[in-house]
Order: C-alpha cells, then sequence, then structure tokens
C-alpha cells in the first residue's frame, strides 16, 4: 500500500518528514518533489528499491544516475573532483543543475554508469528536498519520475498517485511539479564543462 503525505512545500511539517525519513531508512522507494521535476528516490544502499525504481522505469545498464546532496560536503566522498570543478559547483549549487562527476569507491558500483563510471550529483533549491535530506543526515540516490510510455516527467500529483499507487512505498504531495528537468553538466573531460542536457538551470553561467 502506497502512503500518501501532503507537505507544504515551502515550511514543511517536520512531523512528515521525520515519517517519510522512516521509508527511506526502512528500505522505501519514494516520489517526490524537486525545485524541477517530480523525482523517485531511495537509500543509496538499498539494492531492493533500486531494483524496483529500475523496473518502474525500465532503465538499462547505461542509465546515469544521481545522488541527491543537502550541500557540497559530502561531494568528495562519493565523487572525484578538481578545485576548479568545485568552484563550478559551489557556484551553481543549490539550483537546477546536475553535475557528472568520476565516481569513488563509495558509489555502489550498480549506481555508476557501467562504462565511464560516473555519477551525477545534485544539490536541490527546494525546502522538502533540504529537510528530508537534513532528517536522514545524508544524500539519497534519485533519479527522475519519468515513466517510459510518457513524454514528459509527471507533474501534476493527481497524475502521480493514478500512475504510482501500489508501486512505490511514498509519495510526496507538494504540489505541482515543474515539467523542466534539471540541466546536466558533465565534468568528466579535462578540457572543461560539457552540457548534456539543458534545461531549467542556466547555461550562460556554466562556462
Amino acid at each position: 500500500m502506497t502512503q500518501i503525505f501532503h507537505i507544504h512545500p515551502d515550511n514543511p511539517q517536520q512531523r512528515l518528514i521525520r515519517q517519510a525519513a522512516d521509508v527511506i531508512r526502512q528500505g522505501g522507494l519514494i516520489a517526490y518533489p524537486t525545485d524541477t521535476t517530480y523525482a523517485l528516490g531511495c537509500g543509496i544502499g538499498e539494492k531492493a528499491a533500486l531494483e524496483k525504481l529500475i523496473r518502474l522505469r525500465r532503465l538499462d545498464d547505461k542509465h546515469q544516475f544521481s545522488i541527491l546532496c543537502a550541500d557540497l560536503s559530502v561531494l568528495a566522498l562519493y565523487a572525484k573532483v578538481s578545485n576548479t570543478d568545485y568552484r563550478l559547483l559551489k557556484s551553481h549549487t543549490p539550483g537546477a543543475y546536475t553535475f557528472i562527476l568520476q565516481g569513488t569507491s563509495e558509489v555502489p558500483r550498480r549506481l555508476m554508469h557501467e562504462k565511464k563510471r560516473t555519477i551525477g550529483i545534485r544539490v536541490p533549491d527546494h525546502a522538502i528536498c533540504q529537510a528530508l535530506l537534513a532528517e536522514i543526515g545524508g544524500p539519497i540516490m534519485t533519479s527522475t519520475l519519468h515513466l517510459p510510455d510518457d513524454e514528459f516527467p509527471l507533474s501534476d500529483p493527481y497524475d502521480i498517485e493514478m500512475a504510482l499507487q501500489g508501486r512505490v512505498d511514498l509519495i510526496i504531495n507538494g504540489g505541482f511539479g515543474s515539467l523542466e528537468e534539471t540541466t546536466v553538466v558533465s565534468l568528466v573531460d579535462e578540457s572543461g564543462p560539457e552540457i548534456v542536457r539543458e534545461g531549467a538551470g542556466p547555461v550562460d553561467r556554466i562556462f
């Protein structure tokens, strides 16, 4: 049975945030709002929840997963980053960007790109996300809520409830989401940043 929490997008109710964090700690898969689209999330080491997400989105081994972080304090634990790249991340987070970096051995193998050994890093500018991450005390795995038969990510909470009832453990209804995904920036190449996908985050400040 899927639980549904109605959480205020600007002033999240701490009681519900604690309960949502418990769902993640117990190995659950959740749908939640961000500063761009709605997303699916689970604990970084939760294999069963990750496999459920992979089946739900019909993802292949080439899919690039991301880690949702409250800030950059844990960056070095999960990604290899140069001083130059760190300054770029610092100036663009929190915000609507996903940065692709070389992963470290702390990242579970299934979360990294199969061949490139990369991981996405995301620091959201959204009160519910930040409250949830603070309650958990660390990052979570995240993936856009974009189902395989849909042209766009789901953004209407009612549609999300209809599509995911019985398929996830918790849906956080935080109001309507955006259809625009994050801007994805690869920092893997030593020649400089590469825009992989242009989205909600302005690209003119990247270079």
